[in-house]
């Protein structure tokens, strides 16, 4: 039932109480059959030898009444002998003696003869070995020695003594019995105490889901470390980490909210407070007047939704591992330079554009058109009337610079740093804006593992001031390895 229900939803994991389980006693159970076989193999030979001893000894004392009359081997067993060798009540027990070609001299007739008796008296005199036989369905344990009259062309002669199995059998069964019957009862304890101490081994693990159960939905204060196992620390280490960026990014949401809601409160602010004098007006002049404020108004605050709609889809973006693609870069900016033309002629701003040629990089479209848009925006707003703007693709070995370059009143090194922060405008600038722009670009540059910079462009020559602005993006350039290494670790480029 339990792998039937793992095949219907792969997904599901285990408990991990049961997986240790299972890894704890699957050797158990494998070991426990290896076990029974060693045992019965160990208790046949530890059965087996103190009756071949007898053997040993029977077969011994047979041999000193073996003699060669003659060239005759002779034996001169008396009949009590014979019938103390076979007084064993449990097992029948033969005796016979061969000449060199397998005749019977004297003895059991029942007893099998070795097909190669011959080859059996060729082993090392007065030295008693052992073989297995059967006979009428019976296993038989043979014993034999060879014998040979003294001088060079004595015949010899073999003697074996047999016994039947039975008592072999009966005291190997009880050792295996006694080895194997407590094992039914150590085996289920050894179970029982598995599980218990499994289950008390995991209590820790337990407390600590209790403990994360038990906070509330709004608590993303660290889990203290007291009392937690030190296999668990690095997992609530890491937990805690989590914990920590979700109440960074809870943090920074927040204050977005409320930046984007102060900043949503002024136009329309602004739109009601016209509207209301509009409504007060009757001169018709005035009135148009009031109603182009509305207007300019409503284009503000467009503006503004328009911008936080980017802006949080560029974060969206960042969060779901958006997929890239290769695209020229260059290609991308004249075709975005292009639809900018007629507003710059509106203000009477040269807008250029300087090819590069074909540069690939790994990017979505949509967020670069979205991204330089807004550096189009921003520096055709502080750029006065007479200005101009240059747009441009560098490369520059591994990487790809895109730079917008304008001619307006420039900018600090201190507010260099600032001017990606969000709804943040430079003290003084006469363009109006919602102060989002830069954000935008500072998060699509961070979905396509990009840096983003705004700097000075130059000075003026008597006042010292800066002079025009060049925003730059660092883009690594696309190729097949290079992509492949920053899917495993992105590159944290090294210009600003």
């Amino acid at each position: 039932m339990r792998n039937l229900r793992k095949r219907e939803n792969p997904d599901i994991q285990r408990s991990l109480f049961g997986e240790i389980l299972d890894w704890m006693l699957a050797p158990l159970l494998f070991v426990w059959p290896i076990s029974i076989a060693f045992t019965h193999y160990f208790a046949n030979s530890v059965a087996s030898f103190p009756y071949d001893q007898s053997l040993r000894e029977y077969v011994a004392a047979i041999s000193r009444q073996v003699s060669f009359v003659d060239g005759q081997p002779q034996l001169a067993l008396p009949s009590l002998a014979q019938l103390f060798l076979r007084s064993d009540e449990i097992d029948n027990v033969y005796f016979h003696m061969l000449d060199q070609d397998g005749q019977l001299i004297a003895g059991d007739p029942e007893l099998p003869v070795p097909k190669m008796a011959g080859t059996l008296l060729k082993n090392e005199h007065n030295e008693v070995f052992f073989r297995d036989d059967e006979y009428h369905g019976q296993s038989l344990r043979i014993a034999y020695i060879s014998l040979f009259e003294a001088g060079p062309d004595g015949r010899g002669v073999l003697i074996e003594v047999g016994e039947t199995t039975e008592k072999r059998s009966q005291l190997a069964n009880k050792i295996i019995a006694s080895v194997i019957l407590p094992q039914f009862v150590i085996i289920p304890l050894a179970v029982i105490l598995v599980w218990f101490g499994l289950s008390q081994g995991l209590r820790p693990l337990t407390r600590l889901r209790d403990r994360i159960e038990a906070r509330r939905e709004a608590d993303l204060s660290p889990i203290a470390l007291r009392r937690i196992p030190e296999e668990l620390r690095p997992l609530t280490e890491a937990f805690n980490s989590m914990l920590a960026r979700m109440q960074q990014n809870v943090a920074a949401q927040r204050r977005f909210i409320a930046d984007a809601a102060h900043q949503m409160r002024t136009p329309l602010t602004g739109l009601k407070t016209q509207a209301q004098l509009a409504m007060r007006e009757t001169d018709p002049a005035e009135l148009r007047h009031a109603l182009r404020q509305i207007l300019n108004g409503a284009d503000r605050a467009s503006h503004l939704v328009d911008q936080l709609l980017a802006l949080a889809r560029a974060e969206a973006s960042e969060h779901s591992q958006q997929t890239l693609v290769a695209l020229d870069l260059d290609h991308l900016l004249r075709e975005v330079v292009e639809n900018w033309v007629v507003q710059a002629l509106e203000k009477y701003i040269d807008l250029g554009y300087e090819p590069a040629g074909s540069v690939l990089i790994l990017g979505n479209a949509f967020l670069l058109r979205e991204m330089i848009n807004n550096l189009l925006d921003n520096a055709l707003r502080y750029t006065p009337s007479g200005g101009r703007v240059t747009a441009r693709v560098v490369a520059q070995g591994d990487f790809a610079l895109l730079e917008i370059e304008d001619s307006g009143p420039g900018i600090s090194d201190a507010e260099s740093q600032r001017v990606f922060d969000r709804f943040y405008r430079v003290d003084g600038s006469d363009g109006e804006g919602s102060g989002l722009g830069l954000a935008i670009v500072r998060e699509i540059a961070e979905v396509h593992q990009a840096a983003a910079s705004l700097r000075p462009n130059n000075r003026d020559t008597e006042t010292d001031e800066p002079s025009g602005c060049v925003a730059r993006i660092v883009f690594p350039v696309f190729s097949p390895q290079r992509s492949q290494a920053l899917a495993q670790d992105p590159v944290q480029t090294g210009f600003a």
